[in-house]
C-alpha cells in the first residue's frame, strides 16, 4: 500500500463512522414508533388520496429525489467521461439540488424545524459545486468520490430514511 493511500485509509473510515453515528442519532428516537408500526405493514399499491394531500413543496422533492435516483442509476452504470455522461450529469446535479433544496422546507415530521436528517440536505448543497469544481481542475478520483458519497448519502440513506414508519414514503406504500 502506497503512502498517499494509507494517508486517506483513516479519513475514509472515520467519515464512515461519523456517517452511520449521524443516521443512527437521526433513527434512534424514532425505534419505538418503528417498531409499532412495522407491525402493523400491509403491503398494497402506492394510496393516490394521500399524494393528493400533500404540499407542493413535498411533490417536489419526491419528483425531484426520484428523478435524481433514475439519472443517477444510468450514469452508474454508463461510459464516464462523454457528452452523454455530462448531459446526464449536469440533468442530475439539477435533481439533486432541486432534492435537497426543497427538503430545507419539510420540517412536519420534527414540529416545524430541521431534524438530522437535514444535514445530509446541507452536505448535498455544499459537495455538488466541490464535485463540479473538482471536475473542472481535471481532478477525476475527487469528483467520482463527492458524486459517489452524494448518490449514496443524499439519495438512497436519505431515501431510505423516508421509509421510516410515520413518514409519508411508508404510509403511501405500506400504510
Amino acid at each position: 500500500m502506497t503512502a498517499q493511500r494509507a494517508q486517506w485509509k483513516w479519513p475514509n473510515r472515520i467519515g464512515w463512522a461519523l456517517t452511520i453515528g449521524i443516521l443512527a442519532g437521526a433513527v434512534a428516537p424514532f425505534l419505538p414508533q418503528i417498531a409499532t408500526r412495522a407491525s402493523e405493514v400491509s403491503f398494497h399499491g402506492p394510496d393516490w388520496m394521500l399524494w393528493e394531500q400533500l404540499s407542493w413543496v413535498i411533490k417536489a422533492h419526491v419528483i425531484a429525489a426520484l428523478t435524481a435516483l433514475v439519472i443517477g442509476t444510468a450514469i452508474l452504470f454508463r461510459r464516464k467521461g462523454g457528452g452523454f455522461h455530462k448531459a446526464l450529469g449536469w440533468s442530475w446535479v439539477a435533481a439533486m439540488a432541486a432534492t435537497a433544496l426543497s427538503s430545507l422546507w419539510i420540517t412536519e415530521l420534527n414540529h416545524g424545524v430541521w431534524s438530522l436528517v437535514h444535514l445530509l440536505s446541507g452536505w448535498t448543497i455544499v459537495a455538488l459545486p466541490m464535485a463540479i469544481f473538482a471536475i473542472r481542475r481535471r481532478n477525476v478520483a475527487a469528483h467520482r468520490r463527492a458524486m459517489t458519497g452524494i448518490f449514496v448519502g443524499g439519495l438512497l440513506i436519505a431515501g431510505g430514511l423516508s421509509f421510516i414508519p410515520g413518514r409519508f414514503m411508508f404510509e403511501f406504500f405500506f400504510g
